[in-house]
């Protein structure tokens, strides 16, 4: 399946670049530990200066002939994340690349403090099996931020224009987000937000259509074409936590009969 490998492979890329960079500004503050992950070009390609994680990974994949002409520069690299799961990097270094498939991260179970995947679902063959990758890196309370496309947007256009059909990012499946907050359910994700932004087809450069994106913006904020969703990984514990009520009740019994009868 043809996927964007660039923000300038997608229409409108760099609006959207800085619209997605916007709304994710508010919640890198918020995101502590020591291990961001970026999947895919696109979520390499955001902006994480403001995250207070210390290490900012970026996970790309490659075909073989791409890394065929990158093994000799990252051998080491691979070589120790496979074996370690870790990247031999100086300590003076912040952000660091990692050439593997996104849907078997060479990475431990449970080691990551954050992920950021950016339009990513949409050109996946199994896009649950990819929830499910990231959700086993994560570590409990951890982050999780997607951004897709939304189908009930005027993005949607472009999937009835046969023109389109075959370009970026119609080419793609548009999954709804309720639809993806559903499988972050399953795995036990807590929803933090919901965003939606970008009102505009994408099908042209008209300025004059900006009054109709206001308007969309105002009477339906749910039709923006792109959305940001905001997860955090719940886990319950396996020991049933008693109730204040029931750890204050007391053992109670009738009191023994003093031998008198009732007349």
């Amino acid at each position: 399946m043809l996927k964007p490998d660039s923000w300038h492979a997608l229409p409108h890329g760099e609006q959207i670049q800085q619209q997605v960079e916007q709304h994710l500004q508010p919640w890198w503050p918020r995101v502590f530990g020591y291990h961001l992950l970026k999947l895919g070009h696109l979520s390499s390609q955001i902006s994480s200066l403001h995250c207070s994680v210390s290490r900012h990974y970026n996970v790309f994949e490659a075909d073989l002939a791409e890394l065929g002409a990158e093994q000799s520069a990252k051998q080491k690299v691979t070589k120790k994340a496979e074996q370690h799961c870790e990247l031999d990097i100086q300590q003076s270094d912040i952000q660091a690349n990692i050439v593997a498939d996104i849907h078997h991260l060479p990475i431990q179970n449970k080691s990551t403090d954050a992920i950021l995947s950016a339009f990513n679902l949409e050109f996946e063959s199994d896009p649950y099996q990819l929830l499910r990758e990231m959700d086993r890196v994560l570590v409990s309370g951890g982050y999780l931020f997607i951004v897709g496309f939304n189908p009930i947007s005027p993005l949607f256009a472009g999937k009835l224009l046969p023109k389109y059909q075959t370009q970026l990012p119609w080419c793609g499946h548009l999954f709804m987000p309720s639809r993806i907050k559903d499988w972050l359910g399953l795995l036990g994700f807590q929803v933090q937000s919901d965003e939606r932004f970008m009102f505009d087809s994408l099908l042209t450069t008209n300025s004059t259509l900006k009054a109709l994106q206001d308007k969309l913006q105002s009477w339906l904020p749910n039709t923006g074409s792109v959305y940001l969703i905001v997860a955090r990984k719940i886990e319950t514990p396996l020991t049933r936590v008693k109730s204040k009520r029931e750890q204050r009740a007391g053992n109670w019994s009738p009191a023994p009969s003093a031998g008198r009868s009732a007349k």
